[in-house]
């Protein structure tokens, strides 16, 4: 960055002027103050980047994607007419309190989301229909008036959840001039993002009752908080939270505040969280949260460090650092093959990509390799409805991008301990997927020296990734949930027991090295399972590059004290069967076959079968393949084991 303030918590006195408070401190507020007074530009001009609205809109009608994504928007807006406005009940707000339960309030929560994105898109592109306009227009007004615009998730213990101000608790401790308090989370944030982008890019097409309720709702709920009110938690994150909201807030307060000072006050208490979104990423520009949220924390970054490089005039230009280039080159290793993702951590097994994002990545950073066009991801694929990425896969998305399907790569990504190798051959694609890490990342998993497997479209070995998120998701019983415990993942079991969460539960690299023949990675992770019984384990992956690939996994235990019983696990989406003696096979298809070798001799094999509900409430049968060491095979100190995984 030019203007150097990541990493430094500023600190404010405030003096009121106009609507919010003003940052009176000197240093590098007095630079970003007088870099945003070097610019003057119309507030369209962030968005539009030189062309006119009506430039804009013919370039998108005229394209194969534009119109592809117009037409996919038109749909849905013609199925919203038809439907009402759900409401946000109390009912379903205090599930959340009673029960654990989220997704009956987020169902509504984002249908009404979805309604605003869609008729604001379709008002925007089709002025002819004033239909969509009058639908937009009671959606906002609905919205402003919504009681909070978090989800009860987030504010359980917010000021939101508590007596009127005065009961145990003095009005000057949390509240700003008015006596109100607000909790800022990721969706209030994107509120606030969306609703203020709706009435630049609409302008005085919109009612001015409806714009200056935007602007007071904004101001009242979000800008004024941020600056008045004690720190929220998510501004020292390095996770998602930490780009979501400081990046929302920045773009609402760049769309929102005309006044320089008053909008340095905002983007100086805004840049120490992107700042700190960035430091939880190490210089290999993993997103250990899962692609999923490198999409959504890394796209949001994105969306607001171009509105802060653009009204700046480029004095603050994140993009500057090499860290951030990386991060955005995280993208194209961690797909298995067409939609298929490496699904580790909070993940989902396929995504449809963004290809604004995409796109404008791709003219910042040339050695970004932008996907097939093909991979788009559809305008209904974000469940949330987000406006954001929504409009920027309008405006951001290359029409002459020359999009290329993912090509034959190995990938070691050291700081994060993940290895993905992809290889395409003439009978199709095959990879391969290990991780070492830690059990105290974000979105974490239990899942030292996890692995999945992937043939000619199918998910072999896999990783369920993320569940469906309920209080207990994120609670004391996380680990008891299939998909985030070890005993959920393709690792022993020994005596019973799974691995243990915290970072002090963690690989050490021993090994990695790749040639054409082949990839090799090796672990020591015998701290996973936090007991002194296990004085090493290591786990070995040779991938070999023949035609078809094999996988050779060794495991090498040495224990202080012999366990009474040892199990071998692999995770599959299929169910196995005895292929012959030392031999089972997983073939959902007859192209895509995994044959697993074994010694007989020492191992007994058996399957169980369980239900994953995944991140959207559908359940999924998973089968847990089980290598259990025999009595027989009289437990030693010292203990070697070998499976070959090989494709016929």
């Amino acid at each position: 960055m030019r203007t150097r303030m990541e990493g430094k918590r500023l600190h404010i006195s405030f003096k009121k002027v106009g609507r919010i408070p003003v940052n009176v401190a000197l240093g590098n507020m007095e630079e970003l103050k007088a870099a945003l007074g070097a610019v003057k530009l119309d507030q369209s001009q962030l968005l539009f980047a030189g062309e006119s609205a009506e430039q804009v809109k013919a370039r998108l009608l005229s394209g194969q994607h534009g119109s592809q994504l117009v037409e996919e928007i038109r749909t849905e807006g013609a199925k919203l007419l038809q439907e009402t406005m759900p409401e946000l009940r109390y009912t379903l707000f205090r599930l959340y309190a009673e029960q654990g339960t989220r997704v009956e309030y987020e169902h509504v929560y984002f249908r009404r989301r979805n309604r605003l994105t869609t008729f604001a898109l379709l008002a925007w592109l089709e002025t002819e229909h004033g239909v969509y306009f009058d639908a937009l227009l009671d959606t906002i007004w609905s919205i402003l008036d919504e009681y909070t615009w978090c989800l009860p998730a987030h504010i359980l213990q917010g000021p939101e959840m508590r007596g009127p101000i005065g009961e145990g608790q003095q009005a000057a401790d949390l509240a700003n001039a008015s006596g109100e308090v607000f909790t800022i989370d990721l969706f209030a944030a994107e509120t606030a993002f969306a609703l203020s982008e709706i009435s630049v890019l609409l302008g005085d097409a919109l009612p001015d009752l409806l714009r200056v309720r935007i602007r007071e709702e904004v101001l009242r709920r979000i800008l004024r908080p941020f600056v008045t009110q004690a720190p929220s938690g998510w501004e020292t994150a390095t996770h998602n939270w930490a780009s979501v909201c400081g990046g929302s807030i920045a773009a609402a307060a760049i769309y929102t505040l005309q006044d320089d000072d008053e909008l340095a006050a905002v983007l100086g208490r805004a840049f120490p969280p992107l700042a700190s979104y960035l430091s939880g990423f190490e210089e290999d520009g993993a997103c250990t949260e899962g692609y999923m949220y490198w999409q959504y924390g890394f796209g949001y970054f994105t969306y607001a460090a171009d509105l802060i490089q653009r009204r700046t005039g480029g004095a603050v230009d994140w993009f500057q650092d090499d860290k951030v280039r990386q991060i955005a080159l995280f993208q194209q290793k961690c797909f298995l093959d067409g939609r298929k993702v490496v699904s580790f951590s909070d993940s989902h097994g396929e995504a449809g990509i963004f290809m604004g994002l995409s796109g404008y990545l791709k003219q910042l950073y040339p050695e970004l390799e932008h996907p097939e066009l093909g991979l788009r991801a559809g305008y209904r694929d974000d469940h949330c409805s987000r406006w954001a990425p929504a409009l920027r896969n309008l405006l951001w998305a290359r029409e002459d991008a020359d999009g290329r399907p993912w090509h034959t790569a190995s990938y070691y990504l050291a700081d994060a301990q993940w290895l993905i190798s992809r290889q395409l051959q003439p009978q199709g694609a095959y990879v391969f997927a290990a991780k070492g890490g830690h059990n105290n990342e974000p979105h974490n998993h239990n899942d030292l020296g996890h692995f999945l497997l992937y043939a000619q479209g199918e998910t072999l070995l896999a990783d369920l990734g993320s569940g469906r998120y309920t209080r207990a998701y994120f609670g004391p019983e996380r680990y008891e949930i299939l998909c985030n415990g070890s005993q959920g993942h393709s690792v022993p079991i020994i005596d019973g027991q799974y691995q243990q969460a915290g970072a002090a539960h963690r690989a050490e690299l021993l090994e990695f090295t790749s040639t054409e023949a082949q990839d090799a990675l090796a672990l020591e992770l015998s701290s996973a399972y936090g007991t002194e019984k296990v004085r090493q384990w290591v786990r070995r992956f040779t991938w070999r590059k023949t035609e078809p690939p094999t996988l050779v996994v060794s495991d090498r235990f040495e224990f202080t004290k012999a366990p009474t019983t040892l199990v071998e696990r692999f995770i599959s989406w299929h169910p196995p069967q005895q292929a012959e003696d030392g031999r089972i096979v997983i073939a959902p298809t007859k192209e895509a076959r995994l044959f697993i070798g074994y010694d007989p001799s020492l191992f007994d094999w058996s399957v169980e079968s369980f239900i994953h509900d995944d991140h959207y409430g559908q359940s999924r049968a998973c089968y847990a393949i089980d290598f259990t060491l025999k009595p027989s095979g009289q437990i030693r100190l010292e203990l070697s084991a070998m499976f070959i995984c090989a494709f016929e």
